[in-house]
């Protein structure tokens, strides 16, 4: 599996893995956290993350623009990780939310989430533009494909992890106060305490339920109970920022250690020459060739915005869903988060030994149309939601939520129904996400490197901004209406590949 690949692939990529860890701990628990922290609506917490992993992606851009400017590819990363730790160290700090505090609390979160963002931006795009830059030695080049599907495979061991972090220490913190788990519970504890009079009965009568089946007496106090709920429920996901700070660090050292195994990119000198008419008539064809690449990234880079639009919705409608419609007694909404970061290093080496095979048969499948199929699989992980719901008659998240507790036990899913949606999506990324990343690093100008994998980010931070869109629909459709939109548009994306694969195999393989 290593064979031939250069050395500093595999320390780029275990530098990668604390901010993956920290990346799935923010994918599993930030609008839960957000509506049970604060008591934001689901719509509203979903805004917010839409805006922060916009940010962490677009901020890419600016990191790029840095280390291209710089030529101090090294030097950015490393404060990126720095940047990152502060932003982890703020949200690490347990403080109770009350009507006194939520107008500077609330902001100092989200000034946190912004130093995640922007110290992600700095780091992320450049270290993929450096594992790019170990394969243009012409050694390498042929393995560049695999190369960033090794890179994948590594870094989402942090995001295998991560996701069992935060319902772990959430779980413990809740037993030390003898309490339980229950992911219902926190909204009816905000509804209790911001509009007691308004609260309509079938919700009080699910909030007694529940407080009697997580250890507390529906008989005593009410309101103190609901404090103290919320009080111990997010302390414990403010100690898994704690394990993220840690991560990060690890991260940073590892950096440190290997950081000399890792390409440099020589300054550039500035210099005034005088060109022949063959030498310009050479820039010439040079700079029409350069358009041509950058024409076919920006063409990539408006189909995946929609693929990332549809499956980001891990952390935004499909966590809702894994809350509201899946059996979570033995198992917490927030750890089916680790199925996808399983299924990319059990599947990779997978889906390179069928490449290989399909090659060593003389069958060569472009990039752009691995990321064409991938787009089709990421249809088929919404077409399959979409009929489980339709079958079992799911209404809207919101309509489900009023019914009673009974009700909606007697309706949950198996585990089953997730296991094989991120099966799929999974598959689709797959084919589109490294391979992607290796499409950008083959059509960057050498000069551009930096900005190219900025772009790249920059496209799925378009894609992010557009998640909102996911829990609006969830709380206002039946539930495969809400599936059925997601499918349309990959099927849409997945067309609009596929008719331009013939132009983007000339472009790439001009390149090579």
């Amino acid at each position: 599996m290593f064979k031939d690949h250069p050395k500093g692939l595999i320390p780029a990529a275990l530098s990668n893995m604390g901010e993956r860890f920290g990346y799935y701990i923010m994918n599993a628990v930030l609008v839960l956290f957000l509506c049970s922290k604060f008591g934001l609506s689901e719509e509203t917490s979903a805004l917010v993350y839409s805006f922060f992993y916009a940010g962490i992606y677009l901020l890419s851009l600016v990191g790029g623009v840095i280390a291209d400017l710089t030529r101090n590819y090294k030097g950015t990363i490393i404060s990126g990780l720095i940047v990152m730790t502060a932003g982890y160290a703020v949200l690490s700090v347990p403080i109770l939310s009350t009507s006194d505090n939520i107008s500077w609390l609330l902001p100092l979160t989200c000034v946190a989430l912004f130093l995640i963002a922007f110290g992600n931006g700095l780091f992320k795009g450049n270290l993929q533009a450096i594992v790019g830059q170990l394969y243009d030695n012409p050694k390498y080049q042929s393995k560049r494909d695999s190369g960033f599907q090794i890179f994948y495979v590594f870094i989402n061991i942090g995001g295998l992890i991560a996701p069992f972090v935060a319902p772990m220490l959430r779980s413990w913190w809740l037993g030390v106060h003898n309490l339980a788990y229950n992911a219902k519970l926190p909204a009816l504890c905000h509804e209790y305490l911001s509009a007691t009079d308004s609260m309509n009965e079938q919700n009080m009568n699910n909030l007694y339920a529940l407080i009697t089946e997580t250890g507390g007496d529906a008989a005593a106090d009410i309101s103190a109970f609901c404090s103290q709920y919320l009080e111990v429920f997010n302390t414990g996901i403010h100690y898994s920022f704690i394990a993220s700070v840690a991560a990060m660090l690890i991260s940073l050292v590892i950096f440190l250690l290997y950081k000399k195994q890792l390409p440099t990119p020589a300054s550039k000198k500035k210099e005034t020459k005088t060109y022949t008419a063959q030498e310009k008539a050479e820039l010439s064809k040079q700079a029409k060739e350069i358009t041509q690449r950058m024409l076919a990234l920006f063409a990539v880079l408006g189909v995946v915005i929609f693929f990332w639009f549809s499956f980001h919705q891990n952390g935004t409608s499909l966590s809702l869903f894994a809350r509201d419609f899946v059996d979570t007694s033995s198992i917490a909404p927030e750890i089916w988060q680790s199925v996808n970061p399983f299924f990319v290093i059990v599947l990779t080496p997978l889906v390179m030994l069928l490449f290989n095979s399909l090659s060593k048969r003389g069958i060569e499948i472009s990039t752009p149309r691995k990321i064409g199929i991938g787009m089709g699989l990421a249809a088929l992980a919404y077409l399959f939601l979409a009929l489980v719901s339709y079958a079992y008659g799911y209404p809207s998240g919101t309509e489900f939520r009023e019914m009673p507790v009974a009700e909606t036990a007697s309706m949950l899913s198996g585990p089953w129904v997730l296991i094989m949606l991120y099966f799929f999506l999974t598959v689709a990324e797959l084919f589109i996400s490294p391979l992607g990343l290796s499409f950008v690093s083959k059509v960057a100008p050498a000069h551009l490197q930096g900005l190219c994998q900025g772009l790249w980010l920059g496209a799925t931070a378009l894609g992010n901004l557009l998640l909102w869109i996911g829990p609006l629909m969830y709380n206002a459709w039946t539930l495969w209406q809400c599936w059925a939109v997601f499918l349309v548009v990959c099927l849409i994306s997945m067309g609009v590949m596929f008719s331009m694969v013939k132009w983007l195999d000339r472009v790439t393989q001009a390149q090579a």
